[in-house]
């Protein structure tokens, strides 16, 4: 019965899924488990299957989802979309991160669909990522699409590395910023800033 098991949730894999799925099974293996046993016998598949939808965005363009969207206008001032939520997986322990980014760019004649932003955060947050190159990445694709004035991420998060292992602060939050153009004025930085911070209801 198990091993017919075993042999169905093989069939429903790609190969690289079927590679990760013997991985996995070895890493029980090694940590001291069955896994034959009930409770563990889909858990390969579960993990390899989990595994190649986390890391999604390996096999997306972030730049075309801007361009498929990307439209002539003239409106030169800022452009804000914040509170996007996002989960990602640390490259150093495999272990999540997650939180909120805030995206501000200021158009020079082409705009963008709004949710188009939040497909980009998507891609790059579905990578092996570390939270500064996450908001690097999102400013640098911004620019090389849009090619705005201006372009500023802020990106806010928790580490499961630092809560679920280590110093295990529960509590600490993780804040990382990434500029362009005309957001070298800091007078322009405090506006996006404050901005962000006004919490309006609507």
């Amino acid at each position: 019965m198990i091993q017919r098991l075993i042999n169905n949730q093989a069939d429903a894999l790609t190969p690289e899924q079927e590679e990760i799925r013997q991985h996995v099974k070895r890493i029980l293996e090694l940590l001291g488990e069955d896994p034959t046993r009930e409770g563990l016998v889909r858990t390969p598949l579960r993990v390899a299957k989990a595994m190649t939808d986390l890391t999604r965005g390996y096999t997306q363009d972030p730049v075309a989802i801007l361009n498929s969207a990307k439209f002539s206008e003239d409106y030169n001032q800022m452009v804000i979309v914040r509170d996007i939520n996002f989960y990602s997986m640390c490259e150093h322990h495999m272990l999540p991160f997650y939180g909120r980014v805030h995206v501000a760019y200021i158009p020079n004649g082409e705009v963008t669909g709004l949710s188009k932003i939040a497909r980009v955060v998507d891609v790059f947050s579905h990578r092996l990522q570390i939270q500064e190159r996450l908001t690097k990445q999102i400013r640098e694709c911004i620019e090389e699409a849009l090619h705005p004035q201006g372009v500023m991420v802020v990106v806010e998060a928790k580490h499961m590395c630092m809560q679920m292992r280590g110093v295990e602060k529960q509590n600490s939050i993780t804040t990382t910023s990434n500029f362009s153009g005309a957001f070298e004025q800091a007078k322009t930085r405090e506006e996006f800033l404050r901005l962000i911070n006004n919490k309006c209801e609507l």
